[in-house]
C-alpha cells in the first residue's frame, strides 16, 4: 500500500452505540459510530467522522481547522454539517431523497459538497 493511504496523525474513537437527542462526542482525533445520530445529539471530531447509519444529527469534522476532514454516512441527512470553518445545512422546506448508497461530505472549492461514496475512491489525508 502506499504510505497516502493511510492518515495516520489523529487516534481514532468507536463508539459502539446510537447517539440520542442530547448525547455528544468530542474528540481530538477520528470519530466512527457503528450506529446512528439521531436529531439532537452531536458529533465533534478534529479528524473525519464516519457514521455505519444515519446521520441525522450535526456533525463537525476538522474542529481544529483541517479542511480535509471528511464526513462519511450510510444515510447523510444531517441537521446541519460543519467542516473546518464551512457550515452548511439541509435548505428549508426541501425534502431531500433517502440516499440509497453511503455518501461523503467534503470541501471542494471551498464550498461543502456532498457526493456518492465509492470505496477506493479519491482520498484525502490529513
Amino acid at each position: 500500500m502506499r504510505t497516502e493511504d493511510y492518515v495516520t496523525e489523529y487516534d481514532t474513537i468507536l463508539v459502539q452505540r446510537t447517539l440520542r437527542s442530547g448525547q455528544s462526542i468530542h474528540y481530538p482525533g477520528h470519530v466512527v459510530i457503528m450506529g446512528d445520530v439521531n436529531p439532537g445529539a452531536e458529533v465533534v471530531a478534529a479528524g473525519n467522522i464516519v457514521v455505519m447509519g444515519s446521520l441525522r444529527g450535526m456533525a463537525h469534522a476538522g474542529a481544529a481547522g483541517n479542511e480535509r476532514a471528511m464526513v462519511i454516512a450510510f444515510r447523510l441527512k444531517p441537521t446541519q454539517l460543519r467542516i473546518a470553518n464551512h457550515i452548511t445545512r439541509a435548505p428549508d422546506g426541501e425534502e431531500k431523497l433517502e440516499p440509497t448508497q453511503p455518501e461523503v461530505a467534503r470541501i471542494k472549492g471551498g464550498n461543502v459538497v456532498i457526493e456518492r461514496y465509492f470505496p477506493g475512491g479519491e482520498r484525502q489525508s490529513g
